[in-house]
């Protein structure tokens, strides 16, 4: 399974995320499974109708879900962790969508209103 996991601005457009997963899918190959972001973003109408879009789910990820993987995420923004309480929303939300067994194949990218970064569940 591969999931896309997705941070953006509050008011990010439609087309700003699904460019970026394009952008995402371009760089790393494969096909999505899911997308995913922090529970306190699951509502934001841009990453809804992205998923709407792609006919994937979008799954919402709870703080303790994404404070679980923290420590596996390369990218780090303190300007992220002041505003929000996590340090990464993209890396994180896309390992967590994907544990135990995840793994980051393509950190954070962003086009300035969102973030995107992908992980793959391995087989066991």
């Amino acid at each position: 399974m591969t999931v896309a996991g997705l941070g953006c601005r509050g008011g990010c457009p439609t087309e700003a995320v699904l460019a970026l997963i394009a952008e995402a899918l371009a760089r790393a190959g494969g096909r999505l499974d899911a997308l995913a972001t922090a529970a306190f973003k699951g509502d934001e109408p841009g990453l809804v109708a992205a998923a709407r879009h792609l006919g994937l789910p979008l799954l919402a990820i709870e703080p303790a879900a994404l404070a679980a993987v923290a420590a596996a995420c390369p990218t780090r923004s303190a300007r992220v962790l002041a505003a929000v309480g996590h340090a990464s929303v993209a890396e994180a939300a896309a390992l967590a969508a994907t544990a135990p067994r995840g793994t980051l194949i393509l950190p954070r990218i962003s086009n300035g209103l969102a973030t995107c970064a992908l992980a793959r569940e391995e087989e066991p």
